[in-house]
């Protein structure tokens, strides 16, 4: 079993390289997100889809490697104080538009951040200083 120091170790790792991978995830985010695709007659926005599972998926990550909800909330903070620099450039500039699916990018990020917080809150240290036992998956 890890020792609490290399558990702190680890979370403030994983805090720093947060900050990086929600720049990444927040300018891939931001191109993705008006990408869709006309099907009979309708447009999917898979692009917007796309971007929030990216998102997610490193908040997982982060989470996960960690043992920590910290770096997952620094990923979901920093993620969207980036959307929404770029949100609020001037007229002409804006990247990230006020249509349904720049709403949906921009107001999901923090949405997706609490769901993933819920979420890695199950890999996290219990309050007594014992690790919460990691649910195994069962084979039938």
């Amino acid at each position: 079993m890890p020792s609490k120091v290399s558990r702190r170790s680890a979370a403030g790792t994983a805090s720093l390289l947060a900050v990086p991978v929600a720049l990444f995830a927040a300018i891939a985010g931001t191109a993705l997100h008006r990408q869709s695709v006309e099907a009979s007659g309708t447009s999917l926005a898979w692009g917007l889809a796309a971007a929030l599972v990216l998102l997610g998926s490193f908040q997982l990550c982060l989470g996960a490697w960690s043992r920590s909800v910290i770096p997952t909330a620094v990923a979901g903070v920093v993620c969207y104080a980036a959307v929404g620099y770029l949100a609020t450039a001037s007229p002409g500039k804006q990247l990230v538009i006020g249509d349904v699916s720049g709403n949906v990018w921009l107001f999901g990020i923090p949405a997706l951040t609490l769901v993933m917080l819920w979420w890695c809150r199950r890999f996290s240290i219990s309050p007594r200083g014992t690790e919460r036992p990691v649910p195994q998956a069962t084979t039938r």
